[in-house]
């Protein structure tokens, strides 16, 4: 028996008109099943491709979610409710370097169509959509320019990653050129680097002070998100459970160092193998206009560049508190499946 028939959505079924009402917590001891977070594959070059199935996998309507930079499969988490709710299987791969998918050298943005593809093609799936968040936009906009056009039912942005134009490069961040020129002219010494800091996070996670900080973190993700934690879950055992979800999703990013983070930082910050003009498919974007991380001057230019593009600006929200937007942008999305 298939994986998507064995585990039908809890709440699918459920008539609920809002994602507020949908429970917060998983009905499993386990917030990553690893029957469907850990599932992997052999892509014809031999290497490993790691993803995670979450919401409605019983539905035919099937969502490729990117992860963000850096960021895993484990992202995924964020949409299970939503997949529930509104019927939509969402599927997050983690790119190269990232998880538990292989490094790859000398990839390039405009390589993960294919993967993309294969993925999409050992899951049967002849028609599909494409969200990417954050770093994961500029791989959604890969997808839109390289896959057929018949096959992408929709292609959509929220707080992307926009590229390195000349003429908005001014809008960039100092520590954001820094970590771009260190990626392009000393890359080993600055993987080096963060892999030292790495060490220090998880060693600073496990004290007392650490664990205090996840848990507010938690709570802000939560409020941000626009939830309210239940009663429930301030029990200190539940605390001590949400803290280690968290520093999962934190930590997958790095399971096997910080190589892919230097890469992709590479990549984010060059040209990506393809110009914004030839992306013939419609893209939408959501875009918060305080958004620093993402400077929405770079993503006004980016939509003045690509041929049909919708640009939904979302007044005063940042790159963080936009988050409280996805079930908008997600059944948007879906809206012509």
């Amino acid at each position: 028996m298939s994986l998507r028939q064995e585990m039908p959505c809890p709440v699918s079924t459920l008539p609920l008109p809002t994602l507020s009402s949908v429970p917060t917590t998983t009905p499993s001891t386990d917030p990553f099943p690893p029957d469907r977070y850990n599932q992997t594959l052999t892509l014809p070059d031999g290497r490993t491709l790691a993803w995670a199935e979450a919401g409605d996998l019983q539905s035919d309507y099937p969502v490729f979610f990117f992860h963000g930079f850096p960021g895993s499969r484990l992202e995924a988490r964020g949409v299970e409710d939503i997949g529930c709710l509104h019927k939509i299987r969402f599927i997050c791969p983690d790119r190269p370097g990232y998880g538990l998918s292989a490094f790859q050298q000398n990839r390039r943005i405009a390589d993960w169509p294919a993967d993309v593809q294969h993925l999409a093609r050992h899951m049967e799936l002849k028609r599909y959509a494409v969200l990417g968040g954050s770093g994961g936009g500029p791989f959604a906009l890969a997808c839109a320019r390289f896959i057929p056009k018949e096959t992408l039912s929709g292609v959509g942005l929220l707080c992307t990653a926009a590229p390195w134009e000349k003429a908005v490069l001014r809008h960039v961040s100092w520590y954001r050129r820094l970590l771009g020129w260190a990626a392009a002219y000393c890359p080993s010494l600055t993987t080096r680097v963060f892999n030292g800091l790495l060490g220090l996070i998880k060693w600073f996670a496990a004290s007392s002070t650490g664990k205090k900080l996840l848990d507010n973190i938690a709570v802000k993700a939560a409020g941000a998100a626009g939830k309210d934690i239940p009663q429930v879950e301030t029990t200190p055992a539940a605390v001590a459970e949400r803290r280690e979800r968290l520093l999962s999703v934190l930590l997958e990013p790095f399971a096997q160092g910080s190589q892919a983070l230097v890469q992709e930082a590479y990549l984010l910050s060059h040209p990506y193998g393809f110009r914004m003009e030839e992306v013939e498919r419609k893209v939408d974007t959501w875009h918060g206009t305080k958004d620093t991380n993402s400077p929405i001057e770079m993503v006004r230019y980016m939509k003045e560049q690509l041929p049909d593009c919708d640009l939904h600006e979302l007044e005063g929200e940042t790159h963080f508190t936009i988050v409280k937007h996805l079930e908008e942008v997600v059944t948007e999305l879906v809206r012509h499946r």
